[in-house]
């Protein structure tokens, strides 16, 4: 799989950009602040419809305009695709594929699949849960797409529940919500458990390729202690305990089970990863885990040609020659790679790359 061309109307730092790529490595070089990052930034939202920068789509927009478009041209296997999606001010957004109007923008998801890395990944060791969480959901959705709406769904019966609860609703108003919260949330709470046991392995395999320290572990952790693994099972489970936490939810004005709440214990060797790794270790970590995600998405891929696009958003000045070379053999078995850097030292002196020069908002070869 690999994006042939770009193309950016209002989009951030750019009226008009349009980019020709090709398969293997492609390379942008601009000081902070003139542009580069806006490039992968709008790859990465026609992969996941959210950037990795912001939580919210207006800072997308360029400045005194109303809406921006992202088209791009997927091929894979020989097929390709044209992705659009418009992202507009104060408004749903829309999007086409092969320039035919989608219900939801949602359908986009699974046409262009990719695995970001950035400088910020530490987080993903030494953040708080919710950085975990997103980790989880984001390649959840990257490999079953349909999990989007049950995210979605979920999302909207916490907030709706959590807004009665914070007004001390009589039961009735409540049992709607409380069945929604057990339905989606025992789904997202299974489909986690089971992307943790297909993904463990490929991260242990990538920590082994750079570090020789400790074995590493993960394990979900339930803020309520839940011990069933099926939907059916956790949907039980969950609608059971609600009840028992009815006093507390009522006090604090919130939704207290559910996958919101829950966490991915990181380890290394008997201790946490967190408050106890060096920062080698958690760069080490980070790492990994974008490299077992990308070895996941590759090997349930749909046969040759079919690898995620593979983005590297500022990373190698962050990274030692070990943990470089780690990311190089990565890098060795991807179909296409974009990869970023403020100045051209920092990238690898093996790099058989096609370079972009970015400056003020314009880019040339």
């Amino acid at each position: 799989m690999f994006l042939s061309y770009l193309h950016l109307t209002n989009f951030r730092s750019y009226e008009n950009l349009e980019l020709e790529l090709k398969p293997g490595i492609t390379s942008f070089v601009g000081s902070n602040g003139e542009g580069k990052t806006n490039i992968v930034e709008a790859v990465g939202f026609l992969a996941y419809l959210r950037s990795h920068r912001t939580a919210s789509d207006n800072p997308l927009v360029r400045l005194e305009h109303e809406k921006a478009y992202i088209r791009g041209k997927v091929e894979t296997a020989g097929r390709q695709e044209l992705l659009e999606i418009e992202i507009n001010q104060g408004r749903a957004n829309r999007a086409r594929i092969n320039q035919q109007p989608v219900r939801s923008t949602r359908e986009l998801l699974g046409h262009l699949r990719a695995v970001l890395f950035t400088p910020e990944d530490l987080a993903l060791v030494k953040g708080d849960p919710t950085e975990r969480r997103d980790f989880l959901d984001t390649l959840l959705i990257s490999r079953t797409p349909r999990y989007a709406g049950v995210i979605a769904d979920y999302e909207k019966a916490l907030k709706q529940r959590n807004a009665l609860l914070k007004n001390r609703p009589h039961e009735r108003d409540l049992a709607p919500w409380d069945e929604h919260i057990a339905r989606f949330g025992s789904q997202l709470i299974a489909a986690r458990l089971d992307l943790i046991e297909d993904l463990l392995p490929f991260v242990i395999q990538a920590y082994k390729s750079i570090s020789e320290g400790d074995e590493i572990g993960a394990t979900y952790k339930s803020s309520q202690d839940l011990r069933s693994k099926s939907a059916a099972e956790l949907e039980r489970e969950i609608f059971e305990l609600i009840p028992t936490l009815r006093r507390g939810e009522m006090e604090r004005g919130v939704t207290l089970v559910g996958p919101h709440r829950d966490d991915l214990l990181l380890t290394l060797g008997p201790t946490p990863v967190k408050g106890y790794a060096s920062q080698g270790e958690s760069w080490s970590y980070a790492l990994a885990l974008r490299m077992g995600a990308y070895q996941l998405l590759s090997a349930e891929g749909m046969g040759e040609g079919s690898e995620p696009l593979l983005i590297l958003d500022d990373v190698f000045a962050e990274l030692d020659s070990v943990r470089r070379g780690a990311l190089l053999a990565l890098i060795d078995s991807s179909e296409q790679v974009l990869v970023t850097a403020a100045v051209e030292a920092d990238l690898p002196k093996s790099f058989n790359d096609r370079r972009f020069y970015v400056r003020e908002g314009s880019v040339r070869e």
